[in-house]
């Protein structure tokens, strides 16, 4: 499927829910929370986009690196690239149902591992939201990673065991959905994880806990401490609170702190496969991309999540090569611009 297509797809069937403006940088949609939008005046998924937009790359062209390899490991596992779909759910809220939950998620994972990659599924205040992810999981055979949103510590452990059951790769936990109203007004409270339950967790179970939603480096040393195999520096798409910095702004120093100790992930603002590379060139060991996977969900179901990771791929890949860089664990500093 080619990708304008799927865009005017998506764009009939995400009418008066997400105008798919050309330049995704969250202002038409400010405050349309549910919907696409950032919470608030939407300054925090504004920050997430220029904090991007603001990075340079060196253009470098005098190297030997024609074949960059794309594919990175993750958890065991090898994946043709280094982006993952994040975990969007909550169609009956978000996107007034226009798909059914089983619908929606079933097109992420199963055009995630088409072209050779994972979702994360999501959770949400009615039970289908997390069932849908598990078995969508469960039907590829695994491939994904089942989020939690930051429940009761037993709620918690009853949806780590029934993910263990559909046999996820692992479970992720959205720390940055600790304020969410709709779970409160649903009477599921969520909240803000204490790191010795975040320690009993991960010791609870055989599979890696990503935590979600790291935006300083005390929180990502916490989460490393707690047992957690990975964390995602993340502010919820700047759909948690208003006026938090940019997630390229502050991933260099937690990837300083943590790096190698952990798996490092990161989303915010991803459109292209050139914001991939800055990334990673930031420090993230992969990426995670959310709002594109709406549009390629609804615009063309799993074929066009696949051709959403397609594209991705061959932007990376041309970006990578336009900067000397072999693979996506090399980029680091010589593929950014900094001025003298």
């Amino acid at each position: 499927m080619q990708w304008e297509e799927i865009r005017r797809s998506a764009k009939e069937k995400l009418e008066g829910i997400c105008r798919l403006c050309r330049v995704c940088d969250g202002r038409a949609c400010a405050g349309e929370v549910p919907g696409m939008g950032g919470v608030g005046s939407g300054t925090a998924a504004l920050n997430n986009y220029e904090a991007l937009r603001r990075l340079r790359l060196n253009l470098r062209t005098l190297h030997g690196v024609s074949e960059p390899d794309l594919s990175t490991q993750l958890f065991g596992r090898r994946l043709a690239l280094p982006v993952l779909g994040a975990a969007v759910a909550g169609v009956k809220v978000n996107f007034g149902g226009r798909l059914s939950e089983e619908e929606f998620v079933t097109a992420q994972v199963q055009g995630a591992v088409a072209a050779g990659t994972l979702a994360f599924t999501g959770d949400g205040p009615v039970p289908e939201v997390y069932q849908a992810g598990l078995k969508a999981i469960r039907s590829a055979g695994g491939a994904g990673i089942a989020v939690i949103k930051p429940r009761l510590p037993e709620e918690i452990l009853a949806r780590v065991r029934q993910a263990e059951a559909a046999g996820v790769l692992a479970v992720g936990i959205d720390v940055d959905a600790a304020g969410l109203v709709n779970m409160r007004r649903a009477g599921q409270p969520v909240g803000p994880l204490a790191p010795e339950v975040l320690r009993a967790i991960c010791a609870a179970t055989r599979l890696p806990v990503v935590v979600k939603g790291v935006m300083t480096p005390a929180e990502a040393e916490l989460a490393l401490e707690a047992g957690a195999a990975g964390i995602v520096v993340s502010n919820h798409g700047g759909r948690a609170l208003d006026h938090t910095p940019g997630t390229a702004e502050v991933l260099p120093a937690i990837a300083r702190a943590v790096k190698g100790k952990l798996l490092v992930l990161a989303d915010g603002g991803v459109r292209s496969g050139v914001d991939v590379l800055k990334f990673l060139a930031l420090g993230a060991d992969a990426v995670l991309v959310g709002r594109p996977v709406v549009w390629a969900a609804f615009g063309g179901g799993a074929a066009g999540v696949q051709a959403l990771y397609e594209k991705l791929a061959e932007e990376l890949q041309a970006a990578l090569i336009l900067t000397g860089c072999p693979r996506p664990a090399a980029a680091g500093p010589a593929q950014l611009f900094a001025a003298d």
